[in-house]
């Protein structure tokens, strides 16, 4: 078993990630959840046994080096799953009687503050991370039929690149790593196949490009939303 106690660096910083790709990189997969832990163990993707042992109030973050052997070139990141995000869309309440809109908001309010779930909310859009069951949030929202709101859940990483850092971090606690936008040139990731370090996003569609079940988070055009 290896014993990590500090974080030795980032793929997020241009030497690190430059080192990594020619390296033989393994992954920690680790939950939101663990990576506020400062003590636990783990297995990597390739099966090497780590015991995590960091500094109290030190998180680890996506894409942290968590072990470099510089001799035989090997590397061990962590690689954080984010949990997935309830988005309530809003921007429907504008065609609506304005006391009918604020009663809405209310209740949505009201009710989210029941169940004692966080949330942010950006321009006509609000977002929650999902801290119990996505079947629980679909039937409290399903319950209360909520005139003129719209809301679909989706992949946190999906949801990032729509967020400034600081609410980033209130809805994944910093666990996401460095945020970046859709087109931040010193994007660093690692692919989940082989563990290599890339320095361009992989090639994808771009959002709002007219696949509607490719629209962005902000407009709510996905094929998974669920409608009153």
């Amino acid at each position: 078993m290896i014993l990590i106690d500090t974080i030795v660096g980032s793929i997020d910083d241009h030497e690190w990630a430059e080192r990594l790709s020619s390296a033989d990189t393994d992954l920690l997969e680790i939950d939101q959840w663990e990576a506020q832990k400062s003590r636990f163990r783990k297995t990597t993707v390739k099966g090497v046994q780590v015991a995590i042992s960091i500094d109290r109030g030190t998180h680890i973050r996506d894409g942290d080096v968590l072990l470099w052997d510089a001799h035989a070139r090997s590397a061990i990141v962590a690689r954080i799953e984010l949990r997935d995000v309830m988005i309530v869309h809003l921007d429907e309440l504008m065609r609506l009687a304005p006391k009918l809109a604020m009663r809405t908001c209310v209740e949505l309010g009201h009710a989210m503050g029941n169940q004692h779930w966080p949330a942010l909310v950006k321009d006509t859009v609000v977002y929650v991370p999902l801290t119990v069951d996505r079947k629980v949030m679909a039937s409290v929202m399903n319950t209360h039929r909520f005139e003129g709101l719209r809301y679909e859940f989706v992949p946190g990483r999906d949801v990032i690149p729509y967020l400034a850092p600081h609410e980033s971090r209130r809805l994944f606690g910093g666990a996401e790593g460095p945020v970046h936008s859709h087109t931040h040139e010193s994007y660093a990731g690692i692919e989940p196949d082989g563990g290599h370090v890339h320095r361009h996003p992989p090639t994808r569609r771009d959002v709002g490009s007219g696949d509607p079940t490719q629209a962005s988070p902000a407009n709510g055009r996905s094929a998974h939303d669920h409608r009153e």
